[in-house]
């Protein structure tokens, strides 16, 4: 009998997954692996709410695999000499994996492809990270390098033909092989994670997904940026993690809508990240045009903004719902991010640090170009903008329900007035005065 590996990173499903359909049309034998990266997991600063979030994942993947008479194989090490093990024991032809665009990603792809021609088994790749055929699809008019700005980016993505969504593979056999069980988060991580936080695998994102295009979505276009309403999809997790499909989601996604349409352009903004980060992996640490000016050191401001203390309600209701939840709303994100690098010129690093540290979706590629793009480092085209946090608050939170949501110490002052409460009398040791005046748009 014929084996193949089917080695799960970031691509946590059955349905519409080619890594795991290629492997199952090639071997009688298949052994979906997924090995615990302890190079990933002793990484600082861990990350407790992606630990929860992948082993709920692990465990919802195993289940769907069962359901086609398979099994999910876990082992815990190196990634190389797991696989290596496992290739050895069942004598298998080849490994297929999904590639991914971070430096890591693409480092340990080219060391396993090295490690397995030593047993003359082949490694395959297959392009899933993003929605499109391949991160540098499509590409400029030249046909080198990235896109460097979105909007002419994401015309012709629109354009760019993406193959059809795929049905979970058929029935397979597992070959006899001993996996570990599945560990429980503490012991992979002892910090304490969000103690409101969802988390979920591929049964639970495919359930969210068909919630969010049964209805929610068509008000997207208009609701996505007010923060009390919660009126985007929460389905980030889950594309972090591979849960659900990004292709599948555009496939199913009405385009003719504005709210279809609006949805649709956040998931190219995801492709647009991950070409970007795949042509100049070093984005992910470095900054990708110089910063307009120079970074402040400033621990007390830096802690003032972790800990939601900065004097600003909707600075602070945002830094409070990230580590109760480990998520916030994009414009939240966009809000905060602001605040640290442009008013209180803060390295967009330290804030991308504390951002992978609680959100359940942080990855390389949109997390630190998002960084970037709010820092001026990065791709905007408007790189020295500035946000105003009133002016912010006064848009998206016009009633202050958001602000009272999270700001407990706030919640008798009615409608606008919690977005200034030193106007309206609050005791600097009920909540603290704005730490820095503010300016901007």
């Amino acid at each position: 009998m014929t084996v193949t590996v089917a080695l799960f990173t970031r691509d946590l499903r059955v349905h519409d997954n080619p890594m795991l359909r290629a492997a199952c049309h090639e071997g009688a034998g298949v052994v979906p692996l997924f090995v615990l990266d302890d190079r990933i997991i002793a990484r600082e600063p861990v990350s407790p709410n992606r630990i929860r979030f992948l082993l709920t994942a692990l465990s919802e993947l195993d289940d769907e695999l069962h359901a086609l008479d398979g099994r999910l194989v876990i082992r815990r090490g190196d990634v190389l000499d797991e696989v290596d093990k496992v290739v050895a024991h069942t004598h298998a032809e080849s490994v297929h994996i999904a590639a991914d665009v971070s430096w890591y990603s693409r480092e340990r792809e080219r060391l396993l492809r090295e490690r397995l021609a030593r047993r003359d088994c082949l490694l395959h790749a297959h392009d899933d990270s993003v929605t499109v055929a391949k991160p540098g699809d499509p590409s400029p008019a030249s046909g080198r390098g990235h896109f460097a700005v979105f909007t002419p980016y994401f015309r012709r993505w629109m354009e760019t033909p993406v193959r059809r969504p795929l049905a979970p593979p058929p029935r397979f056999v597992v070959p006899p092989l001993r996996g570990a069980e599945l560990p429980r988060p503490q012991e992979l991580c002892a910090e304490p994670g969000s103690p409101q936080m969802s988390a979920g695998g591929e049964t639970s994102g495919r359930k969210l997904m068909k919630q969010w295009l049964s209805g929610p979505i068509h008000e997207y276009d208009s609701m996505s940026d007010d923060l009390a309403s919660d009126a985007t999809s929460h389905l980030s997790p889950y594309l972090h993690f591979g849960c659900v499909s990004a292709t599948e989601l555009v496939h199913r996604t009405d385009t003719s809508t504005p709210g279809g349409h609006a949805f649709v352009r956040q998931l190219a903004w995801r492709d647009f990240h991950h070409q970007l980060l795949a042509d100049r992996p070093e984005a992910g640490w470095t900054d990708y045009r110089r910063a307009p000016a120079g970074w402040r050191d400033d621990p007390d401001a830096v802690e003032a903004w972790r800990s939601g203390r900065t004097g600003y309600p909707v600075i602070d209701a945002a830094m409070r719902q990230l580590v109760a939840e480990g998520w916030m709303p994009g414009r939240a994100r966009l809000i905060v991010a602001a605040f640290l690098t442009k008013t209180l010129r803060i390295d967009w690093r330290i804030g991308a640090a504390h951002f992978r540290r609680w959100l359940i979706d942080a990855d390389v590629a949109n997390n630190q170009l998002n960084w970037q793009w709010a820092a001026g480092t990065g791709t905007d085209t408007r790189p020295n903008r500035v946000l105003n946090p009133l002016r912010q608050a006064e848009r998206h939170d016009p009633d202050g329900e958001y602000v009272r949501r999270w700001l407990p110490e706030l919640a008798q002052l009615s409608g606008a007035s919690v977005h200034t409460p030193w106007r309206s009398g609050i005791p600097h040791s009920v909540y603290p005065a704005p730490i820095v005046e503010v300016n901007g748009m």
